[in-house]
This record gives C-alpha cells, structure tokens and sequence, in this order.
C-alpha cells in the first residue's frame, strides 16, 4: 500500500494539469488533488513540471524542437527491398556495440514512400529524441525509423519486422534491449508489433495509438508506457483507456499517461518528458 508520505511526495512532484495513471503492481486507489486522476504504484517516472499547457512546461517542447534540429542529418537514407520496398531512416551510434535499438513508427502523416515524411512535422519528437547527443552520451544506441504506405498492421508490420531482422544481422544490436514507439497510427503499430512477436522488445512507448484488431492483452508480455491527451478528438482517449485495462486484467503492469488539455499531439509532451528516455533504457529482455 502506498504510503501517506508517498502519496505527499507524489503530490509534489506533479501538478494538478497532469492527469498520470501507472501500475507498477497491483496497488490500492489512492486519494489525490483535485484534478489529477487516481494512481497506482509506488515507483512512478516523476513527469517534468509544470501543467502540459504551462509555460514552463511548453517551454521544453520548444526547446527540443530548436536543439534537435542537427539531429536529423544524421540519419541515412536507407531502402529495404524484399517482395515489397520499405525506405527507412537509420541512426548509427558513435559507441560500440552490442547496443540497444529503437524502432519509431510514424504516424499517418508519414505516410509515402518519399524517405522524408516519417522524419518530418510531428515524427521530429519520436525520431529524435533517442539521437540527441545527451542522450547518446548517457544511452547509445541505434535508431530506425521506417516509412509505410499501407500502415502498421499486416505488410507494414511484416517489413519492419524484417528490416530490424536484417539490421541485427549487419549491426551489433543487443537482442535483450530492442524498443519500439509510435504516434497514432504508428503507436497503433507498436500495440501490433508488440502482439505479433511478444517476445522481441524489451519495451514499448505507444501515443495516442489507433484501433487495431487484435486485443491489447496480447501485448501482456511487454513493458509499456502509454500516452494520450484527453481533448484527443482524433483517437479517443477511451481506447488507451480500454487498452491499459485490457492489460492489468491480463496481469500485465503498464503505465499510462493522460494529458489535461492536450489534443491529439500528446507526441510533443510524451518524448520530451525527461523521465521516458531513462525508463525505456532500463527495460531489458532476459535472454
């Protein structure tokens, strides 16, 4: 249970715009301040400050679109040609290896084949965090942001999974520290990849994924943090929602992030929270 000077010290650590609902283990309800929703669990990532609409807060978001602008050019242009062709980004770490990779999947508005899109508008935020050089120093690792045409489920899915096949083969990758994150669409496709090959990532990083038919509780398997907005009026908030209670009732021990205020690009305040970079690199698969 929850202690009440734990319960304080979440209170102060969070502000009253952030609506936060994690499970870590199975824990009791505990009463917190108005406007922020009930949590569960005693080892929650403490979010940045300030409320998601904040100045303080929006400052950060700004900040990271000015200072990961250089990053961008490091990633090259790559094609994968197997019985369909799927370009893709990929960022090579200056450390050696094995060393952990993570796999961002656009969203809808990355959609093509041009190899441009999926790193552009709002991909900015989920392809670069991971290859800003404060995070390379403290957590090298590779990055690969493929480019759909068809979407995240079925041939999508099908030559992701093949390009991070191939990608181990030709590059030291840590088989035990393989991440995958996405945005709408792509974060529906993280939800998908996660219940195709349960085994294969070590964690997942979902925004405001879409619908996608098969049930949440077959990614039980795998460590989530999920995001979403509550003015989302594109992805209801409600299909996260279902999603994280799909997963306890499976057992699984997902943490879940609801943004007061924020809309659809809940991307923006998800990969610049500070704590997600050290928490995704925390997760390792034992194999």
């Amino acid at each position: 249970m929850v202690t009440r000077r734990e319960a304080i010290g979440l209170l102060g650590s969070m502000s009253a715009g952030t609506v936060l609902a994690a499970v870590n283990r199975p824990l009791a309800w505990i009463p917190l301040a108005p406007g922020i929703r009930p949590q569960q669990g005693d080892s929650l990532p403490r979010l940045a400050r300030g409320a998601p609409r904040s100045p303080e807060r929006l400052a950060l978001i700004e900040a990271f679109k000015r200072e990961s602008e250089a990053v961008a050019t490091k990633f090259e242009a790559r094609t994968y040609t197997g019985d369909w062709v799927m370009p893709y980004r990929f960022f090579q770490p200056e450390a050696p290896g094995p060393l952990p990779l993570v796999v961002y999947l656009h969203g809808s508005g990355g959609l093509g084949n041009d190899n441009l899109k999926q790193m552009g508008l709002g991909n900015i935020f989920g392809t670069r965090v991971w290859a800003l050089p404060e995070n390379q120093k403290k957590f090298p690792c590779y990055v690969v942001a493929p480019q759909t045409d068809c979407g995240w489920v079925g041939d999508g899915a099908r030559l992701a999974f093949e390009i991070i096949d191939g990608l181990r083969r030709e590059f030291a990758i840590d088989g035990r520290r393989m991440y995958v994150t996405g945005q709408s669409m792509g974060g529906a496709g993280a939800w998908h990849m996660t219940a195709r090959r349960p085994q294969l990532f070590a964690a997942a990083v979902t925004c405001c994924g879409s619908r996608t038919p098969e049930a949440a509780a077959e990614s039980v398997g795998t460590p989530l943090w999920n995001f979403h907005g509550d003015a989302d009026a594109t992805v209801p908030p409600a299909v996260s929602r279902d999603r994280i209670a799909a997963l306890r009732q499976a057992g699984g021990h997902p943490l879940a992030t609801e943004y007061a205020g924020v809309g659809h690009n809940v991307w923006e305040w998800a990969y610049t929270e500070p704590a997600l970079v050290r928490w995704v690199f925390a997760q390792h698969r034992a194999i």
